[in-house]
């Protein structure tokens, strides 16, 4: 697809990639490792425990360090073609830039879409793990810490749950009453359940009374009832400040469910489209990199390269949070917190490419 000269290059930025992403993945690792050993070890954790807890951190890690690695392989790969004077032999061969950089585009684009894999059907269940293993196995913690026990609410459609109590092992509520409303929300029918469980048809009340308010109204007792309730076992997992780690499927549909609530959900909005948005920083990286690199790689060293690359990855990290944290707290649409670094990033990559070529 690319030729000679487009595999050449693809191959030198895919070696000096693989190079920086593992330097910046063994660092992590490492400096983790160390901040983590002494309260593991204070709770009695095994070396299996531990090696399983990071084994399990590792595609978390992949995903904030990748951005960094596609950045640094892209100032270093091209600025080493500039300074040995490659890049000028095949523009004088009759190569214009983007046709020279187009492979580098391509794998910076494949590197998003495997962030975008990783973050959406990876981190979500290793964190999981991650998680079990740190406060259950390691720290001894009830299982029962990772969900809302006590006085759940819940409205599905013309529905609305109250629960007292909520067993995560035996996947049952107890205490539960069940308001079914009118499309205008004046009361139906009230159910009181002793207890709900929740099977592969859904939620179903045990030893129910039913009260029907409309006509003439009175009560019966079913020792069994089906009530067509949306709530899953997992919308009643706490979302705590790692929620980011959550799929984009589940945040949205958290999302909603708070909405239907009448609960404001920007905070999850927010998270919902950064989990869209973060894995092209990848590509953003490398547009913002290619005009940098071609602009300084003849003047500058590798230390230059190297500086500026985690001058250019933090300034990134560090407006993207602060957009996001408007995000949140509702200062900003999400929409716009979630994609506005990437936006910011492009569109000065542009500019510089466009500085490049006036050259």
């Amino acid at each position: 697809m690319f030729g000679i000269v487009g595999r050449y290059l693809a191959a030198t930025w895919l070696r000096l990639f693989l190079l920086c992403q593992g330097g910046f993945l063994a660092v992590y690792l490492i400096l983790d490792f160390m901040e983590k050993l002494g309260r593991f070890s204070k709770a009695g954790a095994s070396l299996s425990a531990i090696l399983q807890f990071f084994l399990f951190k590792i595609p978390e890690m992949l995903g904030q360090t990748m951005p960094f690695a596609v950045l640094m392989a892209t100032l270093l790969a091209l600025g080493m073609l500039s300074r040995s004077s490659e890049l000028t032999a095949l523009r004088s061969c009759g190569l214009s830039i983007p046709r020279i950089v187009l492979p580098i585009l391509a794998l910076g684009l494949l590197c998003s879409l495997i962030l975008l894999i990783n973050s959406e059907f990876v981190v979500p269940e290793s964190y999981q793990q991650m998680e079990h293993i740190e406060k259950v196995v390691i720290r001894k913690q009830n299982i029962n810490t990772f969900f809302r026990l006590n006085n759940i609410w819940f409205r599905s459609n013309n529905l609305i749950l109250q629960a007292k109590v909520f067993d995560p092992k035996t996947r049952t509520l107890q205490g539960v009453t069940v308001w079914d409303l009118s499309p205008d929300m004046q009361p139906i029918r009230r159910m009181d359940a002793e207890q709900a469980i929740h099977g592969t048809a859904g939620w179903e009340l045990l030893k129910v009374r039913t009260r029907t308010f409309a006509g003439r109204g009175g009560v019966v007792v079913l020792p069994r009832l089906a009530v067509p309730l949306t709530l899953k076992v997992d919308d009643l997992r706490i979302l705590d400040n790692n929620a980011d780690n959550f799929s984009f499927r589940k945040l949205r549909e958290y999302a909603i469910s708070l909405e239907k609530g009448g609960y404001p959900a920007g905070r999850y909005r927010t998270m919902m489209h950064a989990k869209l948005a973060l894995p092209f920083g990848a590509f953003v990286m490398v547009v913002l990199g290619i005009p940098f690199a071609l602009k300084t790689g003849r003047t500058s060293g590798v230390a230059m390269g190297v500086g500026a690359g985690v001058a250019i990855g933090f300034a990134y990290f560090i407006l993207n949070a602060a957009v996001q944290s408007y995000g949140r707290s509702g200062v900003l649409p999400p929409l716009v917190a979630a994609w506005g670094a990437n936006l910011i990033f492009i569109l000065t990559g542009i500019w510089l490419s466009m500085t490049v070529k006036q050259q």
